[in-house]
């Protein structure tokens, strides 16, 4: 079916779409597609297109809409990643694999131990930068709906959310996966701290409003390997990973 590529345009079968300059150039240059090429496109409002490309040049690529496929590959759990925000290449890891792994949104999260410090307009360009790879990483791994990537919060901000089922990770947590059963359909938040993780107030501060301390096993693991463990877990025990 040739590649994927997110549009945020309205689409509809028999629609000639003029494709962005960002995805025109990775498909012309990157990719060097050509003329009657079959490709991808969604728009993240539920299913997909099967196109045709039909003209090609410098700047722009236009396809044919010529059918629409209701496939999807959506978890039936609705899985929030509430994620302490880390350092550079690991936030941005995270992300990308946290949406392959089937989240629905991403909360950057304030803590006290993040190390990141951000200005207004370099914050914005960062959630702009992390949106950004949440799109690529859907158009890579199937899926038709977009991660949406929030503003940062704090952590006395988003344990306020009701969601019925909210874990914090914790290696002192007294929760298991193996002794819980969630309903099909289950709404999940999951908190993840940064380097260094999250502390004692922080965890006191979740567990008093709510949160279960959840344990995975016995070792330490670093903030994008514990933010993927769990994720993989809950997709496991209550999502659609086989």
């Amino acid at each position: 079916m040739g590649p994927r590529i997110y549009q945020s345009y309205s689409l509809a079968v028999g629609q000639t779409l003029r494709l962005t300059e960002e995805a025109s150039h990775h498909l012309a240059h990157v990719l060097r597609v050509k003329i009657a090429d079959s490709l991808v496109i969604f728009n993240g409002q539920g299913g997909e297109y099967l196109a045709m490309i039909t003209h090609i040049d410098k700047k722009n690529v236009t396809v044919l809409l010529k059918e629409y496929l209701s496939r999807t590959a959506e978890s039936p759990l609705e899985l929030f990643l509430a994620q302490g925000i880390s350092r550079g290449e690991k936030m941005d890891w995270t992300i990308q694999k946290a949406v392959e792994l089937g989240v629905n949104k991403i909360i950057p999260l304030w803590t006290e131990r993040s190390t990141v410090k951000l200005d207004k307009e370099r914050l914005e360009k960062r959630v702009q930068h992390w949106q950004a790879i949440a799109i690529h990483a859907a158009q890579q791994s199937g899926r038709n709906q977009i991660t949406e990537i929030t503003q940062p919060q704090t952590l006395s901000m988003i344990i306020t959310e009701k969601i019925e089922y909210r874990f914090i990770l914790s290696p002192t947590g007294n929760v298991q996966l193996n002794t819980l059963s969630l309903p099909p359909s289950a709404k999940i938040l999951l908190l993840i701290g940064p380097e260094g993780g999250f502390s004692e107030a922080e965890t006191k501060l979740a567990t008093e409003a709510g949160c279960l301390a959840l344990h995975l096993g016995p070792r330490i693991l670093r903030t994008e390997t514990a933010a993927i463990a769990a994720i993989t877990a809950l997709q496991c025990y209550f999502g659609d990973l086989a």
